[in-house]
């Protein structure tokens, strides 16, 4: 049985992190009661074996999770996008986490990697932006899925994790550890999310979400900038702000 990494360090507060609130239209519809991008990622991939699209990573040995949520998110943004089979190498993905730990196994804090993405190309691609997705308003989470094929996320680990993990059980509430975990949300029904880790797919309960998940964001790739990609999303006052609070 392989061992089970964390490494997500708490929540970094910047004020100058944008809010996908502030960029939706009124009157964008409801999200569909259930969503879930591998249905169409598998298909245009012609691959359901999550272990081959979001492997381990190296996540049994070392608290690199922040990253591989990150190579997670590369692979459905390729599948969904470009119906390209991207999957970001092992090496590839310790190396960027030794990086950014600067030598050390101290986990990442999931601020941090986003901004480096949008500054430094990771696997040949920078993303356009990130925005901060409020956990608790659950419309705003199921919007952002739906819209950009995912949600990169970050919650405080319960007690029962592995155990249920390893149990194919949906997570559920519980005690929380002193661990932080970093995965890659993409799809959800009424009753429970779906991500991505530790070489697998897991659900966990809206309650669980609701007890465990301190930082969420939404991840803007390249395609971002067509007005087609996210109907309802005012990209161009996005990028005016995002300029400037970069500058």
């Amino acid at each position: 049985m392989p061992n089970y990494r964390f490494g997500k360090q708490p929540p970094k507060i910047d004020y100058r992190t944008l809010r996908f609130s502030d960029y939706i239209a009124k009157d964008l519809p409801a999200p569909p009661a259930t969503y879930n991008v591998l249905d169409r990622v598998y298909k245009d991939l012609n691959d359901k074996n999550p272990a081959d699209l979001f492997p381990m990573d190296g996540n049994d040995t070392i608290g690199d999770c922040t990253i591989a949520a990150l190579a997670h998110a590369i692979t459905t943004y390729q599948g969904m996008v470009g119906s390209k089979k991207v999957i970001m190498p092992k090496q590839q993905v310790v190396k960027l986490y030794y990086h950014l730990t600067g030598g050390v196994d101290s986990g990442l804090n999931e601020l941090d990697v986003l901004n480096y993405w949008r500054q430094t190309a990771v696997n040949g691609d920078k993303i356009l932006a990130y925005v901060k997705v409020d956990p608790k308003n659950h419309t705003r989470v199921q919007q952002a899925i739906q819209m950009f094929g995912g949600v990169y996320i970050g919650f405080q680990v319960q007690q029962n994790c592995v155990q249920e993990f390893d149990a194919h059980q949906p997570w559920t509430p519980g005690p929380l550890t002193n661990d932080g975990h970093a995965v890659y949300v993409i799809g959800y029904d009424q009753d429970t999310v779906t991500v991505l880790t530790w070489g697998n797919i897991q659900k966990g309960t809206w309650a669980w979400w609701d007890e465990c998940v301190d930082e969420a964001y939404a991840i803007l790739p390249p395609e971002a900038e067509n007005r087609n990609f996210a109907p309802g999303l005012n990209f161009a006052q996005l990028q005016a702000d995002l300029n400037a609070v970069a500058s």
